[in-house]
């Protein structure tokens, strides 16, 4: 197996207090992984680690082979595909422009600059996996959450990452939304076989079919670490969230729900 991510004995302080203390992680190529654990955990701040965005206090981070510290970050982060659904993008941009700013690493299009013939070819191709075929002159003040979440992960695509970074992918979609979106996500991930991602959530129902690894977290710590099947269990979840919940998997698929004493 070939590591793309490295997270070895890692802690964050911030402001006096410790958001993480003695994280390992090891992703490889080919793996999804998905990060749970309830509010204030230290997810995101896990996830911002990995995609190059602040350097840890303690410990070492190795992301494509790459020791943040001893590395320009901003050369790092282009070969990352980071997906936030609270892209700051405000202007009208068309879905293909906003595809293309993955190509800049900018959150709006940069003046005078110009794609190539295949740099396009290779966005639309993006645009028509990710289900927005026909889509690609919309602007972005009009898309849906779901048309936004999905151009995003384009746009990560783009500079053909070997690491992507979903950060709570699903906020805000209604059902149908979020299923269309997690379908899409196993339909990149088929589509580039040798593609790692983590993907960070506190809802197992958000995770695609697609997921192989998954780590809980609770309280800055690793509670649970491993195959997704292995972690994702009644009792590791029961005691990662510190409240008895059942987990059930079928069809591929994760559900939870309270088994608190007189739930029927």
């Amino acid at each position: 197996m070939t590591t793309v991510l490295e997270l070895s004995d890692v802690s964050f302080v911030r402001n006096g207090r410790r958001i993480l203390d003695g994280i390992d992680l090891e992703v490889g190529a080919g793996e999804h992984w998905a990060l749970i654990g309830p509010n204030g955990a230290g997810k995101s701040t896990i996830l911002s680690l990995c995609g190059a965005l602040q350097h840890p206090t303690g410990g070492v981070v190795t992301v494509l082979w790459q020791r943040i510290g001893r590395v320009e970050l901003q050369q790092l982060r282009r070969s990352i595909g980071h997906v936030n659904p609270r892209h700051p993008l405000t202007s009208a941009l068309t879905i293909r422009e906003v595809v293309l700013t993955g190509l800049t690493g900018t959150i709006e299009l940069v003046p005078r600059w110009q794609p190539t013939g295949d740099e396009l070819v290779r966005a639309d191709g993006f645009i028509e996996l990710l289900g927005l075929a026909g889509k690609t002159e919309q602007r972005w003040t009009t898309l849906s959450q779901g048309e936004r979440g999905r151009t995003l992960i384009a746009r990560a695509l783009m500079t053909d990452p070997e690491l992507l970074l979903l950060d709570e992918p699903s906020t805000g979609l209604d059902v149908a939304a979020r299923e269309q979106l997690l379908d899409t996500l196993d339909a990149v991930r088929r589509a580039h076989p040798a593609l790692a991602s983590v993907l960070v959530t506190h809802h197992l129902e958000e995770l695609p079919r697609s997921t192989t690894h998954a780590a809980l977290i609770a309280s800055g710590r690793l509670t649970a670490v491993g195959p997704a099947s292995a972690v994702l269990t009644t009792t590791n979840v029961t005691a990662c969230f510190a409240h008895p919940i059942e987990i059930e998997h079928r069809h591929g698929r994760w559900s939870a729900r309270s088994h608190a004493p007189g739930t029927p």
